[in-house]
């Protein structure tokens, strides 16, 4: 059988044949402990406002990013707004314990209809504070109406609070850490006015690769799913391959459930190649018939240029999104200086992939088609 990814294959091996890579006990820490995370200082921000190149029409990202409340630092490190909380707790199951912060905006007192729930998957690195204040998630949160939860990796799993996206027995549905957060993540659901219809996860770096392997492993729970500057499933299945698929990408494994994607990566991420953020792209659209693909560029003002390509069908909704931001390096784009590994100067990837999510559902048979 053709295979669409045996030339890729191909010119990774030679690369890292050429580049040397020395053994590592825990290779993705080493790698990731090379990249100093972005300064916290504070800058004075781009507005937030953007120029679209000719030929970018009322519709396009350009308009959307127009749109967007930046919060500044002093507002991202405020105290929750009154009548939001956003306390930590602990879950516990065969599978393991975490702890996690669950944000519940102000509007779930008086919400009569369901809500919205975004788990959001830290960096290595970072904790569930840092990640919050990085991505300014809790402020969409009270604007948008949804609940954010945020697990934490635990030290004694992973000495840098990395997810184990690339050990075998954390790679598959019913076992390891996929199935410690979906078991979470049900947990929120039963006990908070959640629809269940509307459940998505987005992750940053490590968070990425194992938002991405949550998302298609339990598709009964998740309607859509968000990587930034990740990895795709099945790029590595041990910690040697690691520096391999960081520096010079991997396609993974092939998607047989359709899993609506939208994907950011920064075009000059040194710590995960953006070959990577590419690979996870081609692979979400696997599942799809034919898509109506259209690409257009943009930049913020004061700030970063980007391509932004989508696959739909005619003028509907997207299923894939790729966004690349040029020029940016392993951070989350658009994101607060208040937290690490961020990068203010780019679009809001935040509020973009919450306009994607909410788009997008789970049907009652999927729900309940696997255990």
């Amino acid at each position: 059988m053709f295979d669409p990814f045996k030339r890729a294959r191909a010119k990774a091996t030679k690369k890292v044949r050429r580049a040397t890579v020395s053994a590592m006990g825990d290779a993705w820490s080493a790698m990731l402990a090379s990249a100093k995370p972005a300064k916290r200082k504070v800058s004075k921000k781009p507005k937030p406002t953007t120029t679209a190149r000719k030929g970018t029409s009322k519709s396009s990202p350009a308009r959307i990013i127009a749109k967007s409340k930046i919060p500044t630092t002093a507002q991202s490190k405020a105290s929750v707004p009154r009548g939001a909380t956003f306390k930590s707790e602990t879950y516990e199951c065969p599978f393991g314990t975490r702890s996690y912060k669950l944000y519940v905006p102000a509007v779930a007192d008086t919400a009569q209809d369901p809500l919205p729930l975004i788990v959001m998957l830290h960096g290595c690195r970072q904790t569930t504070t840092d990640f919050a204040r990085g991505t300014g998630m809790n402020t969409l949160a009270e604007e948008f109406g949804f609940l954010v939860l945020y697990p934490a990796q635990a030290r004694d799993a992973h000495n840098y609070r990395c997810w184990n996206w690339y050990q075998r027995g954390d790679q598959k549905r019913g076992a390891g850490e996929p199935a410690l957060l979906a078991g979470l993540t049900r947990q929120v659901i039963a006990n908070w006015n959640i629809d269940p219809a509307k459940v998505y996860v987005a992750g940053l770096s490590a968070g990425a690769a194992a938002a991405l392997i949550l998302a298609t492993e339990y598709p009964d729970i998740f309607a859509a799913v968000g990587p930034h500057s990740g990895l795709a499933v099945g790029a590595a299945h041990d910690s040697a391959a690691v520096p391999r698929v960081m520096q010079a990408g991997d396609p993974g494994a092939r998607h047989d459930i359709q899993m609506p994607t939208i994907v950011f990566h920064g075009d000059k991420d040194r710590v995960v190649s953006p070959r990577n953020g590419r690979f996870i792209g081609i692979r979400a659209l696997e599942p799809y018939g034919h898509l109506d693909r259209m690409e257009k560029t943009g930049r913020v003002v004061d700030g970063r240029e980007f391509t932004r390509t989508v696959h739909r069908v005619g003028k509907g909704r997207s299923f894939t999104e790729q966004w690349v931001v040029h020029g940016s390096g392993h951070a989350w784009s658009g994101g607060h200086a208040a937290g690490s590994y961020t990068d203010p100067t780019g679009p809001d990837a935040s509020r973009e992939m919450v306009r994607f999510f909410l788009r997008h559902r789970t049907t009652k048979k999927r729900r309940l088609s696997l255990p």
